[in-house]
């Protein structure tokens, strides 16, 4: 079995008004979720404003700061959690640079996004992803046509499965049939590939048709509910996912009401988590947004 199942935030960079890194806010998020109860971190990706970090400063510290946390919540636990660092970049070299950083910082995997911008050939991203699996360190494919300008169809996303090192895909194409395409064209020959779900309102119809579970956004908030509702239906209790699913399907949808992560930051600011300001080109959600956030988190009653 994979062991990158379940429930994996995404997780926020915090932030002071200043823009500066809250580096503090930052521990107190990463102890909020692994006391939450959730199944692994995602550093470094979308969701952590990773194109307007420093490279070799700010992120830098930011995976420090993780792993260590992590490791020594692991030592005292007995449990493990899987730390996936995001090190894309739509230059391969660069790529290479991050994903060699991620395997020498100790990180579990590397969360590599399709190169963007560039809208490469099938065979350009089969290339890149080659490139990359070569490093020694498991890569999770990411999957999100939306932002990239271009989706890895099953055919590509099955010859890059094939090379070593590539254990799974983040799918965020927003298409339940290309999800279900992968499942069975990729998963049946290799049980190990874990299909993760980029999009929470997806969560559970992934995992209905075979999943292994989701890269959260929304989990930065309510890492406990999203755990259960993964571990439930990972169980077969649809019954009890089904009941979380639909507790959270107005806040799954307001979360990215007024983009991704300035939603999710506004919320969790409101409930008191320390995820601050974001930069530009990013700026604060508006009141509408704010109105229409509100009113999900109270009908989800939380």
């Amino acid at each position: 079995m994979t062991p990158f199942r379940g429930a994996f935030t995404a997780l926020i960079t915090p932030m002071k008004n200043d823009g500066h890194i809250d580096y503090d806010g930052l521990r107190t998020l990463i102890s909020f979720q692994l006391e939450q109860g959730i199944d692994g971190l995602v550093p470094l990706g979308t969701t952590g404003e990773t194109p307007t970090l420093d490279a070799h400063g700010e992120e830098d510290e930011i995976i420090a700061i993780v792993m260590e946390q992590v490791r020594a919540f692991e030592k005292s636990s007995g449990k493990k959690i899987p730390v996936v660092l995001g090190t894309g970049s739509n230059n391969t070299r660069e790529a290479v640079r991050y994903t060699e950083r991620a395997k020498a910082s100790g990180a579990d995997a590397a969360l590599v996004v399709m190169p963007y911008y560039n809208k490469p050939s099938n065979e350009g991203i089969f290339r890149h992803f080659e490139t990359l699996s070569r490093i020694g360190i498991p890569i999770i494919v990411y999957n999100i046509a939306g932002r990239t300008g271009k989706n890895i169809d099953t055919p590509t996303l099955f010859r890059i499965a094939q090379l070593a090192n590539i254990v799974g895909v983040k799918e965020a194409s927003g298409s339940i049939p290309q999800m279900m395409d992968v499942i069975f064209d990729i998963k049946r020959t290799k049980p190990d590939f874990a299909v993760l779900s980029g999009d929470d309102a997806l969560t559970l119809p992934l995992i209905a048709c075979g999943g292994d579970g989701i890269i959260s956004v929304v989990s930065n908030l309510v890492p406990a509910l999203v755990t259960q509702m993964t571990g439930a239906a990972l169980s077969g209790d649809f019954e009890t996912a089904r009941e979380l699913h639909y507790r959270l399907l107005p806040f799954f949808k307001a979360a990215f009401v007024d983009g991704n992560p300035t939603s999710i930051k506004y919320a969790m600011n409101a409930k008191g988590l320390p995820a601050g300001s974001v930069r530009l080109p990013l700026v604060e959600i508006t009141d509408e947004a704010k109105k229409s956030i509100d009113a999900a988190l109270a009908q989800c009653g939380l």
